[in-house]
């Protein structure tokens, strides 16, 4: 079974950041774990707006696991998002998303793509983390609260 601290890394955990729009989010998200992979920022950015448009990634109750396959990627990497005030997200209940979990995954990892996406949803569908994380004061604690449970 796929565990949260296997795509996950406490450098890629970011707690209060700087919301604005939906775009720019994206943006930033490429800019970041570019910063912690050997990615580049503007594929990722390009391959998540790509995704975006096929339909929204905002599944509901202020949470958006964005998620792309890349080429240059050879691991299924993820990213936590803490934003400091909810942005629109074009989310399928209409709220509004403050908190959002990115997932970059190998292009041929289609099978792997699914569970993680399956795993990361029903986590995050739990109200009680829900409410740790966005209680969570910085990014150390917002990775332990993600990763807690895992093992």
């Amino acid at each position: 079974m796929m565990q949260i601290d296997h795509i996950l890394t406490p450098d890629r955990t970011f707690s209060g950041v700087q919301g604005g729009s939906k775009k720019r989010v994206l943006e930033l998200i490429g800019k970041l774990v570019a910063q912690h992979t050997n990615l580049d920022p503007d594929a990722i950015y390009e391959s998540l707006i790509a995704r975006e448009k096929l339909g929204s990634t905002g599944f509901g109750n202020g949470i958006a696991i964005p998620h792309c396959r890349l080429g240059d990627c050879h691991q299924a990497i993820g990213a936590l998002l803490q934003l400091e005030g909810k942005i629109d997200f074009d989310a399928l209940d209409g709220q509004p998303v403050d908190l959002i979990f990115v997932l970059l995954v190998p292009q041929e990892a289609t099978d792997q793509h699914l569970q993680i996406l399956k795993m990361l949803a029903g986590k995050l569908d739990q109200a009680e983390l829900r409410d740790a994380l966005r209680a969570a004061p910085d990014a150390q604690s917002l990775y332990d609260v993600m990763t807690a449970g895992d093992g």
